[in-house]
């Protein structure tokens, strides 16, 4: 499945789609790694004295330890006082920081909407919100499941929100975040990152990018969802359904081209995304659509209505509808095939390889 020059045919049909080579993609199933997060922002925060990191009793589960660690005058423990954590936050951008604030997706956006709206995003300050565990990967419940994340911020005038697939991506939207004049807010998963693309990956704000191109129905992806649309095309092309991948890092501001080239390009298109189906990438989709007066069908893979369980982040993405299955079906009915749906067989996993649900 890579997309680089030269390389072999990948495997599970996927030779039948047109990989961009441009995004670099990695065979599948990926390796994993640890704090990419953390260990972006101590190069940054080395580089630039103007960089502070704040938490919120999150230290170690936002990867923030490592700055503590290693430029304690960076760094600032607020304590579990999510409010008044944005509120520092607007006194360091006022004087001159760049500052990265991190909690769970949840406290970063739900608790302190108010103080984020008021004092960062009217203003428009120069702080950077990262939210950890978005969506469904979360297992704490209702509580601690951000799966209204980005419709909250995408409604704020001023914030940019990105929803990054990958650990290369991750450390590449540090700098270019912290270099964007502005707020912004910035989704990430905890523990385990998936690598998909190489090197020669190049995150763009707000560029989205085509991962598969030629297929008869174009899915758009944001996100941990960016990896089961990959799997799912893969699925899909050994049925006889080639399917075009586009990988929606920004989801405010909207890569408005690149939506409407999907629905040039395909009979229907789909999007994918851990968050409910309401306020985020589907939204934003048909948004741009409507507006455009473009007849293309639609389909929206996301969490519907209603919350969610304590439990197993793959146990959560089956029971909701987030997993590779959801979006073939998806897919497969927006192409107006008939009979079932193919189903993704399980793919053994090693230890350090990560394979969507």
């Amino acid at each position: 499945m890579t997309a680089r020059d030269g390389a072999a045919p990948p495997a599970h049909g996927v030779s039948a789609l047109h990989p961009v080579a441009a995004a670099d993609l990695l065979p599948f199933p990926w390796a994993t790694t640890t704090k990419p997060y953390g260990t972006a922002l101590v190069e940054l925060a080395r580089a630039r004295p103007d960089v502070i990191a704040l938490g919120a009793d999150l230290t170690r589960q936002t990867e923030t330890d490592l700055v503590r660690d290693e430029l304690p005058r960076q760094f600032v423990n607020v304590g579990m006082a999510e409010q008044n954590l944005m509120g520092v936050a607007s006194g360091l951008a006022r004087a001159g920081r760049c500052v990265f604030v991190h909690t769970f997706g949840v406290f970063a956006t739900r608790r302190p909407f108010e103080q984020v709206a008021m004092q960062i995003a009217y203003p428009r300050l120069d702080v950077k919100i990262v939210g950890f565990m978005p969506g469904l990967s979360s297992p704490g419940g209702p509580s601690h499941q951000a799966v209204d994340d980005v419709a909250l911020m995408r409604a704020l005038p001023n914030m940019t929100v990105v929803d990054v697939a990958d650990a290369t991506e991750v450390r590449q939207a540090v700098a270019l975040l912290a270099e964007r004049e502005g707020p912004c807010y910035l989704r990430l998963k905890r523990g385990e990152v998936p690598v998909l693309f190489g090197a020669a990956h190049r995150l763009a704000v707000p560029a989205a990018q085509w991962l598969f191109e030629g297929g008869e129905v174009t899915v758009l992806a944001s996100g941990m969802l960016v990896a089961t649309a990959v799997r799912a095309a893969q699925v899909l092309s050994d049925a006889g359904l080639p399917v075009s991948v586009l990988n929606v890092p920004t989801l405010e501001p909207i890569d408005r081209d690149a939506v409407l080239a999907a629905a040039r390009r395909s009979a229907a298109v789909v999007t994918a995304e851990n968050h409910a189906v309401a306020g985020g990438l589907g939204t934003a989709v048909a948004e741009v659509l409507a507006e455009a007066g473009a007849g293309t069908p639609l389909r929206r893979v996301g969490i519907r209505d209603g919350y969610a369980q304590a439990s197993s982040a793959p146990w959560l993405f089956r029971r909701h509808g987030l997993d590779v299955n959801a979006v073939v079906a998806a897919a497969w009915s927006a192409a107006g095939r008939r009979g079932d749906p193919p189903t993704a067989a399980d793919v053994p996993v090693e230890t350090g390889r990560y394979a969507p649900v």
